[in-house]
């Protein structure tokens, strides 16, 4: 069943987000249409029970063809000063992260300046030859280097206080690190890995990794509410949502408390932003105006194909700092993002021309809340 934008706009009472069309990929012109209003109503519903369950706190945003068809806001940004969320709250987008940073090398390598195939040593100096040597950037891309601390790199980190001494610290600690097994047998998921690649981009680039997103992916994009924060600045600013993250006997502590709270989590997870920008992201790349439409291809498609998680698909796969899953025979390209005090993904549907997006400043999982807007979206 399918309904107009106008209808559908009428019926839910779309919020003043703006946006362009998503670009028409192979297949998109034969695609109807799904998520009706009926559908769009039973997704609110939804959500709305779950903000009214105190299981839900952040933003939602679906969009037809680049243009909101609703965006709402739950819950608070600040509980400590009663700062409700809005639709242009800032949100800790934790993995997401990794979709700028690995478009950002395929930037790089579109002009030239270095290859996939380029080892850690290439770019880099101070690691032992072994990994120097064997590590390339499509292994770090992959998640299948063997590079970074057990698990995915977490753990409390020293007390930085710059985002140039969180890179230059983190990557003295990965240096001092085994590889955890041979480069290119198994995936294992790795935040120190895209740290690597942060301190790369900046190496090739020229100019620190921060500077270099905001000048060659944020602003292209039009993403102009995103940024890298630091903790202090979350603190002090009521436009960024505090992270509320879940304790052991299932209270929520603020930011401010969390042990687990790095000054930033840089080029892995540390952009902060909001599901406007988020959907101007998702237009620029589908359009080519970050990325040739060969190497947009090239990074969102699968790499390596993962086990079952928490979400429904037919298959599920690793591409290049993005997540591709196959539900109903529709193809899904984007990211999670999760820590302590956020819960976030980013769905584009490229052969449908929509997009979902949810924002959460809650660590409770917000998968009944993606799997919907999935279902909906793709019958």
């Amino acid at each position: 069943m399918t309904t107009s934008r106008r209808a559908v706009l009428g019926l839910l009472g779309a919020a003043n987000v703006t946006g362009t069309a998503l670009a028409a990929w192979p297949g998109a012109a034969k695609a109807a249409p799904a998520a009706s209003a009926k559908d769009l109503r039973a997704f609110l519903r939804l959500v709305n029970q779950r903000a009214a369950q105190d299981k839900f706190s952040g933003a939602v945003l679906v969009a037809h063809r680049g243009r909101p068809i609703l965006a709402r806001a739950y819950g608070m940004a600040n509980k400590d000063r009663s700062t409700p969320n809005r639709t242009d709250t800032v949100f800790w987008l934790a993995s997401i992260t990794k979709c700028f940073t690995a478009l950002a090398i395929a930037q790089l390598v579109q002009r030239g300046m270095m290859t996939f195939q380029d080892t850690l040593g290439t770019h880099l100096d101070g690691f032992p030859t072994a990994i120097a040597d064997t590590v390339t950037v499509h292994h770090l891309l992959t998640h299948t280097s063997g590079i970074g601390r057990p698990a995915v790199g977490g753990g409390k980190l020293p007390d930085w206080n710059s985002l140039d001494e969180v890179m230059d610290g983190t990557l003295a600690l990965v240096r001092q690190t085994p590889l955890q097994f041979t480069p290119g047998t198994r995936y294992a998921y790795s935040n120190d890995g895209f740290f690597v690649l942060g301190a790369i981009i900046a190496e090739v680039a020229g100019r620190s990794y921060f500077d270099y997103m905001r000048e060659r992916v944020f602003a292209p994009a039009g993403m102009s509410a995103t940024d890298f924060h630091s903790r202090p600045q979350v603190l002090a600013n009521d436009a960024i949502a505090r992270p509320y993250w879940t304790q052991p006997d299932g209270r929520r502590a603020d930011f401010a408390a969390s042990p687990y709270a790095p000054f930033t989590t840089g080029p892995a997870g540390g952009a902060y932003s909001t599901v406007a920008d988020l959907l101007a992201f998702a237009d620029a790349l589908t359009t080519g105006r970050l990325l040739g439409p060969a190497f947009v291809e090239l990074i969102t498609s699968g790499k390596v194909v993962l086990p079952p998680s928490g979400l429904p698909s037919q298959a599920e796969f690793y591409g290049y700092g993005h997540l591709t899953a196959i539900i109903n025979n529709a193809t899904v390209i984007g990211h999670s993002g999760g820590g302590p005090g956020a819960a976030n993904r980013l769905d584009i549907f490229p052969d449908r021309n929509w997009a979902a997006i949810v924002l959460s400043n809650y660590d409770t999982t917000i998968n009944p809340i993606v799997e919907l807007a999935r279902e909906l979206i793709t019958t």
